[in-house]
């Protein structure tokens, strides 16, 4: 019972410590978009483009992991959901 008790307790502090950034409020996500990209280049260049999700996908895995973005993996789908909404066709 005790082992199950920890298991479980266990698993609910990785759950809240390491929360997918997809479940965090849409603001949340403008910000970590608009912190990330803009390390490298301007927020005006990727919000002038209008892409599908396919389109957005190529991309930011292409900055993440041909350029070098400092983001995980989880963001980078929270990133492309967000571009995806906002600036998809």
């Amino acid at each position: 019972m005790r082992k199950l008790w920890l298991t479980g307790l266990a698993g609910a502090l990785w759950l809240g410590l390491w929360a997918p950034v997809g479940a965090q409020e849409a603001g949340d996500v403008k910000a970590l978009f608009e912190e990330k990209c803009s390390i490298c280049h301007g927020i005006e260049r990727p919000t002038a483009k209008r892409k599908d999700r396919a389109g957005w996908e190529r991309t930011v895995l292409r900055m993440k992991n041909v350029n070098g973005a400092p983001v995980t993996d989880q963001q980078a789908q929270a990133i492309i959901d967000y571009l995806t909404q906002n600036y998809g066709r």
